[in-house]
């Protein structure tokens, strides 16, 4: 059978019946949960979504495995919950979100949640805190969420043009003071590129030619300590970012706003302020692309598990997500993590020691 026809579940017989296909009076160990949920939400295992067994072993139907699941993100919750606020201690966080369909009970179809991430990722300018991320559920995208979110955290954010951020900027924001806002280069990037691959502008070519100087120093100095960085920025970027918006503001006095150009070229002189942010911090990135490379996965497993069965659902994909996103990301393995702190939590791990579970502190066993 070739690899691209062959189960995802069944590439590693041994693995499967190692961890998976548990005999009947064995039940639910550690590992055969740990397995599950590194197929659904680390290897986007359709067999996992539609409950198929591994040929080994014994058959568990959908709603076995869903429950496997749920009591694994219960327990496993405030070792996510001590993720959170490990992250919400650093100056500079990133946030996006992105969508998590739920099944919509009594209606016959799904509605559209979404999980908000919150990450870490200091290895550009060579921070000492590991990077992390925390996927977190909501029913909606209101910027009221991600308020709630961010209670507690008074640094800088980087993230897109959202305008449900906005309320963070406000001195009557909940939660803490007025957060200040990084916005990114890509996506304004991204704007230029829709308008120059559509109508082949040359005002948008040469916008993107501009940018990608900003870039081309960036690569250079990535890893650089923030003292580095920020006086290269002064020295070189701030210079040509200012041309930018000398060159950016006399195309809108040219071009119609209401033109396909003219919308782009307001987007990103709308974000002006935020998108010079990186120029007078070191820490700060000149996009918000740490975060989106973390959300890809969720993707992965949106196309594959198609739906949440319900906002516990969500809840649940969240918490999980969020544990394998940071392990991976810290070279992890996610499967005996999650083995390891399953198996800690069930012998009574203590709470005053919670952060011995944390992803980064993983040690494995010889």
């Amino acid at each position: 059978m070739s690899s691209s026809r062959r189960p995802i579940c069944c590439v590693c017989a041994e693995y499967h019946a190692a961890l998976l296909c548990v005999s009947d009076r064995a039940g639910a160990t550690e590992g055969a949960i740990a397995h599950v949920l590194v197929s659904k939400f680390s290897d986007h295992c359709r067999c996992i979504a539609k409950a198929k067994s591994c040929p080994l072993g014994r058959r568990y139907p959908r709603s076995t495995l869903a429950d496997w699941v749920g009591t694994a993100a219960f327990h496993l919750g405030p070792v996510v919950d001590r993720l959170a606020e490990h992250l919400k201690k650093s100056g500079k966080l990133f946030m996006d979100e992105t969508t998590a369909p739920v099944l919509d009970p009594g209606r016959g179809r799904t509605k559209t949640g979404y999980l908000w991430a919150l990450a870490r990722d200091d290895r550009g300018w060579g921070g000492d805190d590991p990077p992390g991320v925390v996927f977190t559920y909501a029913p909606g995208r209101a910027g009221q969420n991600a308020e709630q979110i961010l209670q507690g955290f008074d640094g800088t954010l980087q993230l897109d043009g959202y305008a449900g951020y906005n309320r963070l900027t406000r001195p009557s924001r909940k939660g803490g003071a007025p957060i200040s806002v990084a916005y990114c280069w890509a996506h304004a990037r991204r704007k230029l590129k829709e308008v120059f691959d559509r109508d082949g502008s040359e005002i948008a070519a040469e916008g993107l030619r501009r940018i990608a100087e900003f870039y081309r120093i960036e690569s250079e100095i990535r890893g650089m300590g923030p003292g580095q960085r920020l006086s290269a920025r002064q020295t070189r970027t701030a210079p040509l970012i200012a041309e930018f918006g000398e060159w950016l503001q006399n195309q809108r006095r040219r071009i119609s706003s209401k033109s396909r150009l003219g919308e782009k070229l307001t987007y990103i002189h709308r974000q002006w302020s935020g998108l010079q942010t990186f120029l007078h911090d070191g820490r700060v990135e000149i996009d918000s692309n740490a975060v989106e490379n973390l959300i890809r996965p969720i993707a992965l497993t949106r196309k594959n598990a198609l739906f949440a069965g319900h906002d516990e659902g969500g809840h649940a994909w969240g918490r999980i997500a969020s544990l394998i996103a940071t392990a991976k990301v810290n070279d992890v393995e996610p499967f005996a993590y999650l083995k390891a702190t399953l198996e800690a939590i069930a012998s009574g791990h203590p709470a005053n020691r919670i952060d011995d579970l944390l992803p980064w502190n993983f040690q494995p066993s010889s």
